[in-house]
């Protein structure tokens, strides 16, 4: 009765139970050097731990089904047939997290078949490339949106263009009878690096953007969205 469990539980076609184990071990060891490159090139507020787990649990889940499949053409169309009915809503907030599956989905793809040179050239190529190329810094726009008075419009436009040192893009401006409502897009290196050049008052403070805007009179209020870049 042991000899026929055993043979049910190990029957695994033309491979052995050391060949499963190596495919899905390397699949894991590689699947780490994928979730330490995403840990590396997402360092930040962008980071999820979540999904860099997820893309490690992917790599195992994906070469466990090829060693499944392995050179069955009938169960790889099965294979297909059931996965096509699976619908994924995840939203994709980083445009590497793309490549980040695709790299996941291909590893589990070369370990589960036994091709572990084009999976380790392939992972170690990829590796290097997003290391020098993939930390990129997702830096947040900043909305300035400034409402006042309409006869403050000038007023507004020209102490905005003297207090950067770069003029900043205007968004949109909206306007009514007796408002004027403008949105500026800046930064935060344009922001920081105009309070470093103005000059000190009596006290030795450097007045800040909002000051100058109220002190023109006629200002109802002065607002600073931040805007993500993220893709939802």
């Amino acid at each position: 009765m042991r000899k026929y469990l055993y043979e049910i539980i190990s029957n695994s076609g033309n491979l052995t139970t050391e060949d499963i184990i190596v495919r899905i071990a390397v699949a894991a060891a590689l699947g780490c050097a994928i979730y330490l490159s995403y840990w590396i090139t997402h360092s930040g507020s962008i980071y999820s731990r979540k999904f860099n787990v997820t893309l490690l649990t992917l790599t195992v889940l994906t070469a466990t089904v090829m060693t499944v499949i392995g050179n069955n053409v009938a169960l790889s169309l099965g294979m297909v047939g059931a996965l096509s009915i699976i619908r994924f809503r995840t939203s994709i907030k980083d445009s590497r997290d793309t490549a980040y599956i695709f790299w996941t989905i291909i590893v589990g793809i070369c370990c589960g078949v036994g091709d572990y040179l084009v999976a380790g050239v392939g992972s170690a190529i990829v590796f290097l490339l997003l290391l020098f190329f993939g930390r990129v810094r997702s830096e947040n726009r900043i909305l300035l949106v400034i409402r006042a008075q309409r006869d403050r419009e000038e007023a507004i436009r020209r102490l905005l263009f003297g207090y950067f040192t770069s003029p900043p893009v205007i968004k949109a401006q909206n306007t009514t009878e007796a408002t004027v409502e403008f949105i500026y897009e800046v930064s935060a290196k344009m922001l920081e690096k105009a309070r470093k050049v103005q000059k000190p008052q009596a006290d030795g403070s450097k007045p800040s953007l909002n000051d100058q805007l109220y002190a023109l009179g006629g200002v109802h209020y002065v607002n600073l969205v931040v805007q993500s870049d993220e893709i939802a």
